[in-house]
């Protein structure tokens, strides 16, 4: 929502491009000021900005704020004008609105600039982050994309284990998250070469990663290598394809453990860290994602903070036939999935204040996922109190004992 709307003189609607964008600038009644295309150039989105001021107050309205959108939303801040964005689904819907089927770029940009005329709660402001919290969002989302690679790597890894050995992959497969392993498939990828190798050889290169485990997981592996005896087809060829996905998978992970160690920098730095670390639950990357998708944010209560993050319930009502609640599938998805995740840690956490409303959900017959969606909305209240009155997270007394 934008505050003093009625102090906007123009609205610059901006659909952003890779390389080009096309704005459209209307006045208060609706006059169309501009409509042209512009280059992903700082020169000139200065121009445009500089040539539209003298209209008056201007409002910049983009329909994406990050990535191929960050240049005009910098430009515009830098200018010191106002600046806002129009969310995808809303301006899906807004388009509909609309006479015609044609999708242009620069229908696009005046549907963006007349919906910030004329339906203003249909906008969002874009705030200039701190420099610690634009480099955690860039640092989370990569982080996100290496542990979707991981992820990957990994059921790829176990899909042809369990082609050309079943067994073995019984045994490697639930070790797979340990380093040791993808050293051990890097160099002995095959159950042939690991019969070549032997127990002793197993034993000493799982031992340099694993001190305490070695011993039964060489025990298993030659266990599971006598089980089977045939060689599959294809087995060959697993064996070239098997070290390179350990050692690509190896190497994403030693990425992500770079990141995290800068993330956990800059997130100790912030001077919201001692309140937020108090939380039961709340983890270095919960904290980073609190940063950066709720800090700088204006939430009036706490319903609108679990409305952002598609944590609070949805009713569904129509006549006599339609009714009940049901878990929204809007809000910030990743916001969502941290608070999710967190709401699930802090079920074994001390106090036992999470673990008992999650056994009242269970006790009124919700399935898991329910009851821990409903325990992360309940939290979503603490977090809003905390981060309102800067306080941190302290059990009551009766609880506390």
């Amino acid at each position: 929502m934008i505050h003093n709307h009625e102090s906007i003189d123009v609205f610059i609607g901006v659909d952003v491009g890779k390389s080009n964008h096309h704005a459209v600038a209307l006045n208060r009644a609706g006059k169309k000021l501009l409509d042209k295309a512009l280059p992903q150039d700082e020169a000139k989105l200065k121009n445009l900005i500089k040539a539209l001021a003298k209209h008056g107050t201007l409002l910049f309205v983009v329909d994406q704020p990050a990535t191929i959108g960050a240049l005009p939303v910098a430009v515009a801040q830098a200018a010191g004008i106002r600046v806002a964005y129009l969310p995808g689904l809303a301006m899906r819907r807004i388009a509909d609105l609309h006479p015609g089927e044609a999708k242009t770029d620069s229908r696009d940009a005046y549907i963006i600039s007349n919906a910030a005329r004329i339906m203003p709660e249909s906008l969002r402001t874009v705030e200039v982050p701190e420099a610690q919290v634009a480099e955690l969002s860039m640092l989370c989302g990569f982080d996100d994309d290496l542990a979707k690679q991981a992820t990957a790597t990994s059921n790829r890894i176990r899909g042809l284990l369990t082609q050309i050995h079943p067994a073995l992959e019984r045994v490697i497969g639930k070790h797979l998250d340990h380093v040791a392993m993808a050293e051990l498939l890097a160099k002995y990828p095959t159950p042939a070469a690991l019969r070549r190798a032997g127990e002793a050889r197993i034993g000493a290169l799982l031992r340099k990663h694993a001190p305490r485990a070695w011993k039964g997981w060489a025990q298993d592996i030659t266990a599971a290598l006598a089980a089977q005896t045939v060689v599959v087809s294809g087995t060959e060829g697993a064996g070239i394809v098997l070290p390179e996905l350990a050692r690509s998978l190896a190497h994403t992970r030693a990425s992500r453990a770079a990141v995290l160690a800068r993330v956990e920098e800059l997130v100790m730095d912030h001077p919201l860290h001692v309140l937020l670390k108090t939380m039961p639950g709340v983890g270095i990357r919960t904290q980073a994602r609190i940063l950066t998708e709720v800090c700088g944010k204006d939430f009036a209560t706490p319903g609108h903070l679990a409305s952002y993050a598609g944590l609070a319930p949805v009713t569904w009502r129509s006549g006599t036939s339609i009714r009940g609640d049901h878990s929204s599938r809007k809000g910030n998805k990743v916001l969502k999935r941290a608070l999710f995740l967190s709401a699930f840690a802090s079920l074994k956490c001390k106090d036992r204040i999470s673990r008992a409303y999650y056994d009242k959900k269970r006790a009124e017959g919700k399935k898991h996922n329910q009851a821990v969606i409903a325990l992360a909305r309940r939290r979503c209240n603490v977090l809003f109190a905390m981060l309102r009155d800067g306080a941190i997270y302290e059990v009551p007394e009766a609880l506390a004992a």
